[in-house]
């Protein structure tokens, strides 16, 4: 027997903060995740597998678009036609009714637990194998309990679990929650988890598996993207999987660190060898450590997002410079005077309250806005090249007025 496992396909994700891309490449993006699914369906059709575990997050909210929805139908229909068995669920995200699902009716096809209760379904390959599937579909965008106490005990079948969660924390967990011990005691054959965009293999004794989101949505969701294939020995049940890579395009962040001062034509240089793509689009972020080497105007240069499209053109299999952060280890130095202007500054200007204020009309723009101004690494990244940039000016000042 065969199967395939994936989830939090995302259709329909936003990508926030890449309108500046030619138009062109930002249709390539925006389609990426419909190409991952399409890829995923050839990859099931080409290696005729019984079935495809489908572990929620499909569509990036409840009320997907038509085309999309219309999307889906059409790469569910190829394999239920091909007498594919499907299994789905739906996570936090795409808690939708039944009803506005608008795949074909088949008996290839069934949406898992669409009640939030825990439902065990039956099936039996072409060859006789028969397996069972147990799990539940959410209702709402959150499920703050446990559900694996009603998961019924493994019956002689090869059993598969699916569920769309994460494992406890000391936080408040609102994403049915749930314990490793717990989910390995159940001792099913496979269980197929959805929920965080990383790939991770909790157990292979039993298998406990997220196989992240198909295709990375920016820069913090790096590596190669796509789902598990798994083959089951019917005679002994030992059960092998490989990851399949599926995304059309990657993520990836890279490092420039300077030694010292260099020419712009050095820099141009440094950043072009930097920028090695493997055999795959990829989306990169720069960060340039020890920027306090650069002057103001090569700042301004790397910044500029005219300047990030020429370099692109540079770039092999339409790669593309998407994002440009600067990390110091040391500021300019300043005379005793700007140093204490300098560390003034920051205590009063450079804080996480005043910068919030300060963002307090910004956030109400958008969501990622709203995610940005609360995220500490990206506080702490303003903080330096704001520390750098009054630095330097202070540096420039000094200069001046010894010129004078």
């Amino acid at each position: 027997m065969k199967f395939i496992h994936f989830a939090d396909a995302h259709l329909d994700s936003p990508f926030h903060g890449l309108s500046f891309l030619p138009s062109n490449s930002f249709n390539q993006i925006y389609q990426a995740a419909n190409q991952s699914l399409e890829r995923i369906i050839d990859l099931a059709l080409k290696e005729k597998v019984d079935l495809v575990l489908i572990a929620g997050d499909t569509f990036d909210s409840n009320q997907p678009s038509p085309h999309s929805q219309l999307f889906f139908a059409k790469q569910i229909k190829r394999l239920t036609d091909s007498g594919i068995q499907v299994v789905m669920i739906f996570g936090n995200h795409d808690h939708m009714k039944v009803d506005d699902l608008l795949i074909t009716p088949s008996p290839y096809f069934k949406l898992l637990g669409p009640d939030e209760k825990v439902e065990s379904v039956s099936y039996e390959t072409r060859s006789g194998f028969k397996y069972d599937v147990v799990g539940f579909s959410y209702l709402n965008n959150h499920i703050t309990h446990d559900l694996i106490p009603d998961f019924p005990e493994k019956s002689n079948n090869y059993t598969f679990g699916i569920m769309h969660a994460q494992q406890k924390t000391d936080h408040q967990d609102v994403y049915a929650p749930f314990a490793l011990s717990e989910v390995t005691d159940l001792n099913y054959d496979y269980f197929a988890l959805g929920h965080i965009h990383q790939r991770r293999v909790l157990s292979d004794q039993p298998w406990v598996v997220y196989p992240g989101n198909i295709q990375g949505r920016h820069i913090n969701e790096t590596a190669l993207k796509g789902c598990y294939l798994g083959e089951i020995d019917e005679k002994t049940r030992q059960t092998t999987i490989s990851f399949k890579p599926m995304s059309p395009i990657v993520w990836e962040k890279v490092t420039l660190k300077l030694a010292g001062p260099v020419s712009k034509k050095t820099l141009h240089e440094k950043i072009l060898a930097t920028l090695k793509s493997n055999n795959f689009t990829t989306y990169f972020s720069l960060t340039i450590e020890n920027a306090q080497y650069l002057t103001e105007e090569e700042r301004e240069l790397i910044q500029d997002s005219s300047y990030w499209q020429g370099i692109s053109l540079e770039l092999s299999q339409n790669s593309q410079l998407v994002d440009v952060r600067f990390k110091t280890q040391s500021l300019p130095s300043l005379s005793v005077e700007d140093q204490a202007t300098s560390k003034q500054a920051s205590e009063e200007i450079f804080t996480n309250s005043a910068l919030k204020e300060i963002a307090a009309g910004w956030v109400k723009k958008s969501t990622l806005t709203q995610e940005l101004a609360d995220d500490p690494e990206f506080l702490t990244e303003i903080k330096e090249m704001s520390q750098v940039k009054l630095s330097s000016k202070l540096r420039g000042v000094s200069y001046e007025i010894e010129e004078n």
